[in-house]
């Protein structure tokens, strides 16, 4: 049994100006509701996982349904929210600051590594969402036998975690680079 964990394309989003918090939210929204961009090759091994497996899910985000359309055209695929990247919290408003979408992200994140999640998902739940994800596709592989995620880097990664946890076979960590595939595997 075997489950590959594949990071999504580049997305479309690339407005890279500086920002307020506030214009952040909008960022996001935007970079959430586009594709990615269409590469002229894709790495052998995520065309190949996808190509052989038995189940392939997405997140119901654009660009993770995007990046399997590309991997393969031909698929079919189950889209589940359960499958989303953890969102990054928001800051009140402080005036005058505009970072770029890189700075406000990196931030962001670092804050809610350190427990700053406001009305958003926390470090916790995303977490505990990330080990119902894993039994989840741990169940698909009980009938698929084969199974790929094509997600986003920082689930990927909880759920990687997870899997090492249960018991399954791989890299440490999952590959958070666009396109690239970490692939566990449980020998019963």
């Amino acid at each position: 049994m075997e489950i590959s964990l594949i990071r999504h394309g580049k997305s479309t989003h690339v407005d890279n100006e500086r920002i307020t918090c506030i214009e952040f939210q909008g960022w996001v929204e935007k970079y959430d509701s586009s594709g990615v961009i269409e590469e002229k090759v894709y790495p052998s091994l995520a065309l190949e996982k996808i190509a052989t497996a038995n189940l392939i899910i997405t997140s119901d985000l654009k660009r993770s349904i995007e990046s399997a359309s590309l991997l393969n055209p031909h698929i079919k695929t189950i889209e589940d929210k359960l499958y989303r990247e953890v969102e990054l919290p928001v800051l009140p408003k402080i005036a005058g600051v505009k970072l770029s979408p890189a700075s406000w992200a990196v931030m962001l994140r670092c804050l809610w590594f350190c427990g700053y999640s406001r009305q958003y998902e926390s470090l916790v739940r995303a977490k505990q969402r990330a080990k119902l994800a894993a039994e989840q596709l741990v169940k698909y592989t009980e009938e698929y036998d084969s199974v790929v995620l094509v997600g986003h880097g920082f689930f990927n990664r909880f759920i990687a975690e997870e899997l090492k946890e249960k018991g399954w076979q791989g890299k440490r960590k999952s590959s958070t680079k666009h396109w690239h595939c970490t692939t566990y595997s449980l020998t019963i």
